[in-house]
């Protein structure tokens, strides 16, 4: 496919563009954000929810995790690190993956959001290095995350993505920007996803229980982030109508349909001695995932309609974590949120 002229990186200040952008790529916007008249006010009340959501790894005690690592089996204890370090690297890759993007765009309140999501990715990185610094040495912790680098399942499940990043970061066209939405989707709506039931289903036996309420933190954040990035990627084929073609509709059908594949291969090396998962039910679980994420970009389900066919892991599903109640551990509330009042802006 031939891609147009690269994207130009938006000024900082344009004194005779109007504040309210006329596009979130190439529109005109002096760059000042007054978010009582941003052109998609449904961003702001995206913007809150990721501001009340914000948290740090440190207000977790680990104490009771401490205590009973040893006490997991030796196949357990390296998965845990093993997943720890793989989900600690790919996050690594979205603060500037996120940060760069947000150069390119003109609208100021996505600008704002890429910003926060930047940051919390930063967060999600220091918490699983927060989690193995609390468990293992730090010469375990480096030889872990160096065989997450050479993992051969690993390299070939991330590579693709790996592709879309760089392939903007050295030719940011409107074409990339949009191979770089799904795929930063794949990573955040499927991949740590499957990652995380892990372990979910170390703390529905009553294991590293504490580990599993930062893990629930981090879904409540990607969950959004999934969500925006599938916003972004609607409006923006709306605005440039050159890029929603039959051809991109089925790149995201191709993509993620690869992903799914991908990610039932790493899990049947990956997850097939863990006791409590069972593999046919986790392979239909990654569909369940990719069908929601294609209902988020409006489209249809490339799978069977079905139920999270993973009855277990619904007690960590999105629904539950949005909830106000405290979790099943009796902990602090899982949502964690900051602020609930609204703050005046009446039409928003």
């Amino acid at each position: 496919m031939k891609t147009v002229s690269p994207l130009q990186k938006s000024k900082l200040f344009n004194h005779a563009e109007p504040n309210r952008s006329t596009g979130i790529i190439q529109g005109e916007s002096s760059g000042l954000l007054n978010w009582n008249d941003i052109a998609h006010p449904q961003m702001y009340d995206l913007y809150q929810t990721l501001l009340s959501n914000f948290w740090k790894a440190q207000e977790i005690n680990m104490q009771d995790d401490i205590k009973q690592w040893d006490s997991l089996s030796p196949v357990e204890q390296d998965i845990f690190l093993r997943v720890n370090t793989q989900l600690a690297s790919l996050d690594s890759l979205q603060t500037p993956t996120m940060s760069q993007v947000m150069d390119y765009v003109t609208d100021s309140s996505f600008k704002a959001i890429f910003a926060v999501i930047a940051q919390q990715e930063a967060v999600h990185n220091e918490s699983y290095s927060y989690v193995l610094s609390s468990l293992v040495p730090l010469s375990e912790q480096n030889k872990r995350f160096n065989e997450a680098k050479a993992d051969p399942i690993v390299q070939k499940r991330n590579c693709v993505i790996l592709h879309a990043y760089d392939q903007f970061r050295q030719n940011p066209t409107p074409q990339h920007l949009f191979e770089l939405g799904i795929n930063s989707i794949i990573l955040e709506g499927i991949y740590f996803y499957a990652g995380f039931a892990f372990f979910y289903n170390l703390a529905r036996q009553q294991k590293m229980v504490k580990t599993s309420t930062m893990i629930s933190y981090i879904q409540r954040d990607e969950m959004q982030h999934a969500y925006f990035i599938s916003q972004f990627i609607r409006i923006l084929l709306a605005e440039n109508p050159e890029l929603h073609t039959e051809r991109n509709i089925q790149y995201i059908y191709d993509a993620i349909g690869q992903a799914v594949e991908l990610e039932k291969e790493w899990a049947s090396e990956i997850l097939k001695e863990i006791n409590g998962i069972n593999l046919e039910e986790f392979y239909g679980y990654v569909e369940y995932l990719a069908n929601k994420r294609f209902r988020q970009l409006g489209l249809k389900n490339l799978y069977e309609d079905q139920n999270n066919p993973m009855p277990w892991i619904q007690v960590f599903s999105d629904e539950m974590i949005n909830e106000t109640k405290s979790d099943f551990f009796e902990q602090k509330s899982r949502t964690y949120t900051k602020v609930t009042q609204s703050n005046g802006f009446d039409e928003l």
